[in-house]
């Protein structure tokens, strides 16, 4: 069938002489006409009705183009190669008989150069509008991008150019009162202020004033009151809708008029003193700029598609010479609408975002670096250049948090595509040293976090120098969460780096499987693959270590504050080891772990085959001391993670628990505790020598369900022998540490009743024996086992933190230690010891000396917390009380304890620490009613135990106080 010519091939002049010489040389006119019954092509294109509305139109076009009949393939206006062989292919099979004219019809024929078309959606195919709610074309804008429909804009800006056709100037003077509207100002231009371009200056200078003179403070752009009908979507889509139906219509490129109109409101505007003219004049030039990348788009996409056909044609054998004239000359026409277009998006560049990417308004400049990105994605051809690249690299420092953001988030964009990292080589060199200092440096977490992530695409793609890549890496020991889980990846991945180098350096990992051989899933005892990558691991943490000299990294000391801190607070490895654990899944295989800390390395070194792979694997895989150390705090994560993930998983998608789950959660946390029990002792001979190392051993008890442990009978000797250990570290380490983390794990085992007869003697075995250890110190000279004295002192102040200490700390000596002090000081009792050691050693120089007050000050203060404690329930039971405690004399020594220490000293504020916290403790029973039941008439009121906090204590609170106010302020 014949196809309808384009409006561009009938007003082409050089078509229509062509067809003239054609019908010249046809000879059509000798031709006898035949009847329209006997056309056979006319049946053929009958639709049955007898309108024949096609082959009419058909035959009155080439009347009017006097195309020749004959030739149907070349009366194509720009159709397709497929067409084209298609069309062909049935003009072979069709037998040429003579044709009748048809009937002609009057021509109407369309005045283009009188009349604006109307730009249909989408470059002449009509949509259908869906029954959906609106949403809005894509634009600069993606905070507000998807909320109306296109169609609708599309049909506004249609009808805007319609009246631009009509009358230009009273549809420009709308367009730019509908710009100021924007802004908030009720203010408008007349016509003859848009008939006068040269004046638009001096006229926006005077809207300037008349807005300044309303004082308005707020402008629609950047309110966020959902009651307002104005709405950033809303403008935009319509500039940008503008522009494609301007394109589409072809105003765009007749009426030069139109664009220098809009262009020389806009960006003056942009340029104005006034931030909300500025700011909206930028927003609605960035707008249409972001429109004519995807024009120019469209624009490259036909030229590409003409091009590919116009080549086709020509290497075809018989060349359609008319076709091919006609695509080129559509890809001269097309070129110069590109031409005309990138004129326009430099001019924009240059007039605005030049200016307004740095602009004093933080707004401004997340919109400019938000509308260069969409640019160079859209149109790379033009704006992924160094020269434009660069101002991405600059907004980089920019003091807002928000714009650099904005330009992280443009970046991860551009390196997401693999098919860019050639032309962002040169960029990322020049700017990488920022990227880095932002990732770790930066003042907001999120930017630093995002800045992660981009690195990490740098990574990959190899531009990410050895040194980044350890500056990024040690982020994983980083105080915000959100900072070590965006690291995690980053790390992981050089983790698996390293081990496919080391495993190449070993022969490769088919050589280590073979040596290795088959690994069986219980036995952990054994060398497995694994070991070397947690060998990668340990290494990588311990070069990122920053205090690779601090051997007590895993918890504060906290003896200065006169507080027990040390269960529950994480190291920085098992922080490490939490953000790690889903890029390296060895982690969570805590037994495998295990197994690799327990086995025996020291004997690969005597191996006599040191060529052998499996020696120099073993050889390979051994760590120092110092990373046995952090494997052991990553042990404590690995154990804490298999229990949590057991938790979690019995859990369904829906928040339900299932009886499958929960069964499996039960056999993973009852083999958890088995292996566990089995492990501690272990763990603890080959690491209890060392506090740091034994203290990590210690914590694993604190996650030991021990009611597992009883449910599944297991011998109750193993759960003694497990106490013991714990004892033994307790009674032979004096690090503060261990002895913390020893007492958490005695008082963890006290809440199991089933278990708290056998713990119950353990702890009184302690008692027993510092006890006794302290009244036999107090009886020798203290010069020689004054050391001695103070650890056993701190052991005291451990254990009464976990265990009832009123009856110990009064009860007599026993008879051992009875004979021993016969003739000696008139100490009856522990209460006293402590005092008398607060007395002595008040005032004294020496960190030893500061460490045994401290801890005499907080033995005495669980005492009577223990006593209030007791004292609380038999008064609420009604039992009859003789005496109450009397807490002078400890206030009395903690006074002269303020009195002798510098005002900036640790002992002095521990010291007011512990009497605040003294008269504070029987400060409750002020709300006790009068008279208290169960106290008789003799005894004391519970009001006595009430004590006003001493006048001489409370100015030496106040100096101390100030004195540290001031040392702060300096």
């Amino acid at each position: 069938m014949p196809a309808r010519l384009s409006s561009m091939e009938l007003s082409d002049p050089a078509t229509s002489e062509m067809d003239a010489t054609n019908r010249r040389r046809s000879g059509r006119a000798t031709q006898k006409p035949a009847l329209y019954q006997q056309d056979p092509n006319i049946a053929i294109r009958s639709n049955g009705n007898g309108k024949r509305k096609r082959a009419v139109t058909v035959e009155v076009e080439l009347e009017d183009e006097d195309v020749e009949e004959s030739s149907p393939d070349e009366s194509e206006g720009d159709p397709d190669e497929e067409e084209l062989k298609e069309k062909r292919k049935k003009a072979s099979k069709l037998k040429p008989t003579p044709k009748k004219p048809a009937a002609k019809r009057s021509k109407t024929v369309t005045n283009t150069a009188m009349k604006l078309p109307m730009r249909p959606a989408t470059n002449g195919v009509k949509k259908t509008p869906k029954p959906r709610k609106p949403r809005a074309r894509q634009n600069t804008d993606t905070a507000d991008e998807g909320s109306e429909d296109s169609g609708l804009y599309d049909n506004v800006a249609a009808e805007w150019i319609s009246r631009y056709d009509g009358h230009n100037a009273n549809a420009m003077c709308e367009l730019v009162n509908f710009v100021l509207k924007c802004t908030g100002c009720d203010l408008q231009v007349t016509i003859h202020d848009i008939e006068d371009p040269d004046n638009v200056t001096s006229k926006l200078q005077d809207l300037q004033d008349e807005y300044q003179a309303q004082k308005i403070t707020d402008y629609p752009l950047i309110l966020k009151a959902r009651s307002s009908t104005f709405s950033r979507a809303i403008m935009t889509s319509f500039f940008a809708s503008l522009v494609e139906t301007a394109h589409a219509s072809g105003i765009l490129y007749a009426d030069l008029a139109l664009i220098e109109n809009i262009q020389v409101w806009v960006t003056t505007m942009s340029s104005s003193g006034i931030r909300p003219f500025r700011h909206t004049a930028t927003v609605v030039s960035l707008s249409m700029a972001s429109a004519l990348c995807d024009v120019m788009k469209v624009i490259t996409n036909e030229t590409a598609t003409t091009i590919r056909q116009r080549d086709g044609e020509r290497k075809k054998k018989r060349v359609n010479k008319e076709l091919v004239a006609i695509l080129e000359a559509k890809i001269k026409e097309t070129e110069k609408k590109r031409e005309f277009v990138e004129s326009w998006l430099r001019d924009v560049f240059d007039t605005v975002f030049v200016h307004r990417y740095r602009d004093v308004d933080p707004r401004i400049r997340v919109d400019c670096s938000a509308a260069l990105g969409t640019w160079i994605s859209t149109c790379p051809d033009i704006f992924f250049e160094g020269q434009y690249l660069r101002y991405l690299g600059w907004v980089l420092s920019d003091t807002s948090s928000q714009t650099r953001a904005e330009v992280l988030k443009q970046l991860l964009k551009l390196y997401k595509n693999k098919d860019n990292v050639g032309r962002l080589r040169a960029f990322t060199e020049r700017f990488r040293p920022r990227m880095v200092e932002m990732a770790a440096r930066d003042a907001e977490s999120t930017i630093r976090a995002s800045a992660i992530e981009l690195l990490d695409l740098i990574r990959s793609v190899g531009l990410l120098e050895p040194d980044d890549v350890d500056t990024v890496g040690k982020l994983i020991f980083d105080n915000e969460p959100r900072v070590r889980k965006a690291v995690a990846g980053f790390f992981a991945e050089n983790i698996n780096d390293m081990f496919e180098a080391m495993a190449e350096e070993l022969g490769g990992e088919d050589v280590l499987d073979e040596a290795l051989g088959e690994e069986a899933d219980d036995d952990y005892d054994n060398p497995r693959k694994s070991w070397l990558k947690l060998k990668c691991l340990a290494e990588v943490l311990r070069s990122y270590d920053s205090e690779s000299g601090d051997d007590n990294c895993d918890v504060q000391d906290t003896t200065d504050t006169g507080t027990l801190v040390a269960s529950g607070v994480d190291s920085r490895y098992s922080m490490a080891a939490q953000a790690i654990c889903e890029g390296v899944p060895e982690i969570k295989e805590w037994e495998i772990l295990a197994g690799y800390l327990l086995y025996d390395h020291s004997s690969s070194t005597q191996s006599n085959a040191p060529d052998d792979p499996l020696t120099a694997f073993k050889v390979r895989c051994q760590p120092n001391e110092r990373e046995e150390r952090l494997l052991l705090e990553i042990l404590n994560t690995a154990v804490n993670l298999r229990l949590t993930d057991a938790v979690e998983s019995e859990m369904d998608k829906k928040g339900k628990k299932s009886r499958a789950k929960k069964d499996e959660s039960r056999e993973i946390q009852e083999t958890t505790a088995l292996h566990l029990a089995q492990a501690i002792p272990r763990l603890l001979g080959k690491f209890g020598a060392n506090p740091v190392t034994a203290s990590a051993v210690l914590r694993l008890e604190h996650v030991l369900n021990l009611e597992i442990f009883q449910e599944l009978r297991q011998d109750s000797t193993e759960y003694a022998s497990l106490l013991d250990d714990i004892n033994k570290q307790f009674l032979t380490h004096a690090d503060h540490n261990v002895l913390a983390e020893a007492s958490t794990a005695l008082l963890h085992a006290r809440s199991f009743e089933e278990l708290e007869e056998v713990t119950e003697s353990k702890v009184q075995e302690l008692w027993d024996e510092t006890t006794y250890s302290l009244r036999s110190l107090m009886l020798v000279e203290m010069e020689n086992k004054f050391t001695d004295l103070c650890n056993t002192v701190r052991r005291i102040s451990n254990l009464a933190s976990i265990s009832d200490c009123v009856q110990t700390f009064e009860a007599e000596p026993h008879s051992r230690a009875r004979a021993t002090i016969i003739g000696g000081p008139p100490w009856t009792n522990m209460i006293d010891m402590l005092l008398e050691l607060l007395k002595k050693y008040s005032g004294s120089w020496g960190q030893e000396s500061q460490l045994l007050l401290t801890s005499a000050m907080k033995s005495l203060l669980f005492y009577y917390m223990w006593k209030v404690r007791s004292l609380r329930t038999r008064l609420d039971a009604g039992e009859q009380i003789e005496t109450l405690p009397d807490y002078t004399r400890f206030s009395t020594s903690i006074l002269e304890i303020v009195k002798s220490e510098p005002k900036l000293g640790d002992v002095r504020f521990c010291a007011i620490g512990t009497l605040l916290d003294l008269h504070t403790l029987f400060a409750t029973f002020r709300h006790l009613k009068q008279p208290v039941a169960g106290i008789s008439n003799d005894s004391p009121s519970s009001a006595d135990l009430v004590q006003e906090v001493p006048s001489e204590a409370q100015d030496l609170i106040a100096s101390t106080f100030l004195s540290a106010e001031k040392a702060f302020a300096k």
